[in-house]
C-alpha cells in the first residue's frame, strides 16, 4: 500500500492501482498501469508497468503531475486461453508442471510466485492455436523444479505416454529451467521406445516481463512436436540471448550454463540436433536422431533414490563417503578433476579418497566417475592414479553428463543390483547419453 500523502494524491485524481496513468515529472512523461507498490521498495515511489512490460519506479512528490487516461484491468487476474481447436493441424498435448513460464507477479513483495494453469500459461502464447491443435492439457502437479524428486518423474514419464499413445503427434511439457536437464534426462529413460517428439520448455523471464521468453520457447516448441520428424525427449528453448531462433537440444545432451541468460542451455560434447525458427522453419545439424514413428511408448520408471552426487576438490574430506556408506546408500556418482582423478594422498595418506572408495565398492556400492571440466571424457587409464582408481571397482562413465550420470544411475539400479549387469548398463547408451568419440566441433557457441 502507498503511503498516506500518496493515495491521498490519488484519489484526488481519480486513480486507482490498475488504471493507465500519465506521470509528468520535470521535462520527462511517462505512461503505463499503475501498479501495487512492492513492500519491500522505496514506498514513496511510484511503480508503472510501460508499455514495452518493463517496470519502473519514479519518485513521489506533491507537486508532481499525475493523470489518468484511462481504466485499467483489474490487477492478478490472469486469462484462460481456450483455443479453437483446428482439426486439420496436428494434435499436441501439453502437460504444465511449474516454473518461472507459468509464474504470476506478487506486487506485495515484487517477486513471482505458480499460479498458472495450462489455459493461462497459453493465454501468453495465443499464435500457437494456428500451429497445432491442442488435444488436451494436464497438470499433474505444480512445483518448482528444486523440488521435484523421482515421483514426480515417475508421474510426469506416466502422463507423457498416456497423451502419446492417446493419439497425439507430440506432447509439450513445461517446467523450471533449475532443473529442466535433471528431468529431460530421467523421461529420456523412462520412456521406453519413444520415437514421437516430447518437447521440455521453460523460461528464463516470467510473463511480466518485456524479455518473456516463455512465448518463443513455445512457439518453436510446437513446430517441433507438430510437424519435425525428430522422435526423442529434447529441451527446445532460445539459441541466442536475442529472439532468433531456438535450439533443440537431446535430453540427455544439454545443460543449464547461466543463471538467467535467455539461452542458457546449451549441449554438451553434441552439436544441437536443430534449429528451429518463429516461423517453422527446422535447420538439422546433420547428428544423428531417432525418426519419428507412431508406435506405442512404454513407461519404464523402476527406480532406486539412494544415489547421491558428490565433487572433487582440494583438500577435500574423502569420509563423506563413509557417511554415505552408513546411509545404506546403493550408488554414488563422483565429479572428479580432469579425466576423473580424485585427491590419492600423495603427501599425506590421510587425504587418500582410494581407501574410503575401495571400502564402499567392497560393501556393496556403485560408484560411478564423471568429469567436472563438463567438455570432453573421463579415462581410467592415462595415468597411474586413475588405474589405481579404476583398479577399485568405479566405473569410468566415458563422455556422459554428470547430471545424466546420476539419473541414469538411479535408473539402472532401479533394474538391478548385479555388479557386471550395473556396469554393462551404465556403459550401453539407451538414449544417446554416451558417445564413442567426441567431435572437436561439438562446441556451440551462442552466436
Amino acid at each position: 500500500m502507498y503511503p498516506k500523502d500518496v493515495q491521498v494524491k490519488l484519489k484526488k485524481e481519480g486513480i486507482e492501482v490498475g488504471d493507465r496513468v500519465r506521470i509528468s515529472k520535470e521535462s520527462e512523461v511517462y505512461e503505463g498501469t499503475l501498479m501495487p507498490r512492492i513492500e519491500l521498495g522505496d514506498e514513496n515511489s511510484l511503480i508503472l508497468k510501460l508499455e514495452n512490460g518493463y517496470n519502473i519506479g519514479i519518485k513521489f512528490y506533491n507537486k508532481m503531475e499525475i493523470k489518468k487516461i484511462g481504466k485499467g484491468e483489474k490487477l492478478g487476474v490472469i486469462p484462460k486461453l481456450k483455443i479453437k481447436r483446428k482439426k486439420k493441424l496436428p494434435d499436441v498435448s501439453i502437460i504444465a508442471t511449474g516454473g518461472t513460464i507459468g509464474t504470476h507477479v506478487d506486487y506485495k513483495t515484487g517477486g513471482v510466485f505458480m499460479c498458472r494453469s495450462p489455459e493461462e500459461i497459453l493465454s501468453t502464447t495465443p499464435e500457437i492455436g494456428n500451429i497445432i491443435d491442442l488435444k488436451n492439457t494436464e497438470r499433474p502437479f505444480t512445483l518448482a523444479s528444486e523440488d521435484l524428486t523421482y515421483r514426480e518423474w515417475q508421474t510426469m514419464a506416466r502422463t507423457i505416454a498416456k497423451e502419446l499413445n492417446s493419439g497425439c503427434r507430440g506432447v509439450i511439457v513445461t517446467h523450471g529451467t533449475d532443473v529442466l536437464h535433471y528431468s529431460a534426462a530421467a523421461m529420456s529413460f523412462m520412456l521406453k521406445n519413444l520415437s514421437k517428439p516430447v518437447a521440455f520448455v521453460g523460461a528464463q523471464r516470467s510473463p511480466d516481463r518485456g524479455s518473456f521468453d516463455g512465448s518463443m520457447n513455445l512457439i518453436c516448441a510446437s513446430h517441433f512436436t507438430g510437424y519435425s520428424d525428430i522422435g526423442e525427449v529434447c529441451l527446445v528453448m532460445h539459441g541466442t540471448s536475442n529472439d532468433d531462433y531456438c535450439l533443440v537440444n537431446r535430453g540427455t545432451r544439454v545443460r543449464k550454463f547461466h543463471t538467467s541468460r535467455r539461452d542458457a542451455f546449451q549441449p554438451v560434447n553434441e552439436k544441437p540436433i536443430a534449429k528451429i525458427w518463429r516461423n517453422g522453419k527446422i535447420e538439422k545439424t546433420g547428428i544423428e536422431y531417432t525418426r519419428f514413428k507412431d508406435k506405442k511408448v512404454e513407461v519404464d520408471d523402476k527406480w532406486e533414490p539412494n544415489v547421491a552426487l558428490i565433487k572433487a576438490f582440494p583438500n577435500s574430506d574423502p569420509s563423506i563417503i563413509d557417511w554415505y556408506l552408513d546411509k545404506k546408500y546403493k550408488g554414488l556418482v563422483i565429479e572428479g578433476f580432469g579425466l576423473g582423478h580424485v585427491p590419492t594422498g600423495t603427501l599425506k595418506k590421510e587425504n587418500s579418497w582410494l581407501p574410503h572408495i575401495k571400502k564402499a565398492i567392497d560393501k556393496g556400492m556403485n560408484v560411478i566417475m564423471t568429469s567436472q571440466t563438463i567438455f570432453g571424457r573421463v579415462h581410467p587409464y592415462v595415468y597411474r592414479n586413475l588405474r589405481l582408481i579404476s583398479e577399485a571397482g568405479v566405473v569410468y562413465a566415458e563422455d556422459m553428463l554428470t547430471e545424466v550420470a546420476l539419473v541414469k544411475l538411479s535408473w539402472v539400479l532401479g533394474h538391478t543390483t548385479n555388479k557386471e549387469k550395473i556396469k554393462e548398463m551404465m556403459l550401453t547408451p539407451f538414449a544417446h547419453e554416451i558417445n564413442s568419440r567426441t567431435d572437436l566441433n561439438s562446441v556451440v557457441k551462442s552466436k
